[in-house]
């Protein structure tokens, strides 16, 4: 997929990619080592770290997943993001896959703080900086999954569930097995990532159900309003009765004759209908032989009242329903929700941490 093509299927996702890529050329370029950065540069820059995040810096939460230490982590984190947000992001929408990509970081790099917190009250942990686009990555990869496990499609194209647990489970396997990893930020992301995509799905199975059902009516609509009732009264000769007579001369002096009555249009067919068309031959049909007074009775259309005063009543289908809007804002709700929490969560860290403080001194 050219960048032409991915701004217009996932502009969030190409601004995104945008974004690291312009942060790590702006670090190159003061100065700071593309391969082994520093760690004052990296807090210099917006990384994650417990004094400061937890501290007067909570802006850090959001700022440490656009950095990326050294090149082969953004290489990494940038593929990763080129991968996935080219399906989630039409998917979920662009507004909800940005809400829900910062909102995975958030949660990630909150519970890297948590885990760094209490390790340091259990004397078994130290300060510590992370930073990186992985938090909120896994959150977009945990949300893929749930949407494959609801069958959720993408331009008609349904997620692989196995594949998809295979990358996360590497994932997570991966920053288990190797030191250095922001195993904590890994998992903080997906769970939130988990929690979002469920409202998601929730909120997209029930619109589903209200537009197979009116797509239901509207085909019954669409049955009724084709449907015909064809009629005559017992004193009248039967409806659209015509009879085509032909006769033609072959090399042998042979003379047939065909009658033809049109298909479902005349209940039966007039014993005497081809003495009284005789006198139209040579394949050509005469229509003043027809009997005007056959005519104009005949289709009543449904609802419509028949010359014998008779009326036929069609059911009517039920009126087309509206999705509850609930079901429309539910993702917003989750979010709202989990970004409350996730204020409680930094407000409850950060008093501890003034408690602390305020101990030692």
């Amino acid at each position: 997929m050219t960048i032409q093509q991915l701004l217009k299927t996932a502009p969030v996702t190409t601004l995104l990619l945008a974004s690291f890529i312009g942060l790590f050329i702006m670090q190159i370029l003061t100065g700071v080592d593309a391969n082994n950065p520093s760690t004052e540069a990296l807090l210099k820059w917006g990384a994650n770290a417990l004094p400061f995040t937890m501290g007067d810096d909570p802006w850090r939460l959001v700022s440490s997943a656009f950095l990326h230490i050294g090149l082969m982590h953004l290489l990494f984190n940038g593929f990763a993001m080129y991968f996935f947000g080219q399906i989630a992001e039409p998917m979920f929408g662009s507004a909800k896959f940005l809400a829900l990509f910062l909102l995975a970081a958030i949660g990630g790099n909150l519970l890297n703080s948590y885990v760094t917190w209490q390790s340091i009250l259990d004397g078994t942990g130290q300060p510590g900086l992370s930073a990186g686009a992985s938090g909120g990555i896994m959150g977009i990869g945990a949300a893929l999954l749930i949407a494959a496990l609801f069958k959720i499609s993408v331009n008609g194209m349904v997620l692989n569930l196995k594949s998809l647990i295979f990358i996360m489970g590497i994932n997570l396997v991966y920053g288990f097995a190797v030191p250095g990893i922001d195993n904590a930020g890994h998992i903080g992301g997906a769970i939130t990532g988990l929690i979002i995509a469920l409202a998601f799905a929730i909120g997209y199975r029930q619109r589903l159900a209200v537009a197979i059902q009116n797509a239901a009516i509207q085909q019954q609509r669409t049955f009724n309003a084709y449907q015909t009732n064809y009629s005559y009264s017992a004193h009248d000769t039967p409806l659209y009765n015509s009879h085509y007579s032909g006769q033609y001369n072959d090399q042998h002096d042979n003379q047939s004759h065909y009658d033809a009555t049109p298909l479902d249009q005349s209940p039966h067919i007039d014993a005497n209908s081809t003495e009284q068309d005789t006198a139209v031959a040579n394949n050509e049909t005469n229509a003043s032989d027809i009997n005007a007074n056959n005519s104009a009775e005949s289709v009543t259309a449904n609802n419509s009242p028949l010359n014998n005063g008779t009326v036929h009543n069609s059911i009517e289908p039920e009126a087309l329903k509206k999705p509850y809007i609930i079901w429309q804002l539910l993702p917003w709700l989750a979010m709202l929700l989990i970004g409350i929490g996730f204020v409680w969560w930094w407000q409850d860290i950060h008093q501890q941490l003034l408690q602390v403080l305020k101990a030692i001194e």
